[in-house]
């Protein structure tokens, strides 16, 4: 999967599917909204932007689907 910043992704969250917009891609442990993630270059977060909410949220890549 070739995802980069601007990419529109879509995940699963406990309302149904969601569609955002690729904003940052993280591959070192970072916290985001006071959770810690532990990224790395084998399992990169993404930072997306839902594009019905605004809100902005950290994803493992492997959650995420690439239109």
């Amino acid at each position: 999967m070739a995802i980069t910043k601007g990419d529109t992704v879509h995940w699963n969250t406990s309302q149904g599917r969601t569609t955002g917009t690729v904003v940052e891609k993280r591959v070192s442990e970072f916290t985001f909204e006071g959770q810690t993630f532990n990224a790395s270059t084998d399992e990169p977060y993404w930072i997306v932007e839902s594009s019905k909410t605004g809100a902005r949220a950290a994803h493992k890549e492997s959650t995420l689907d690439a239109s």
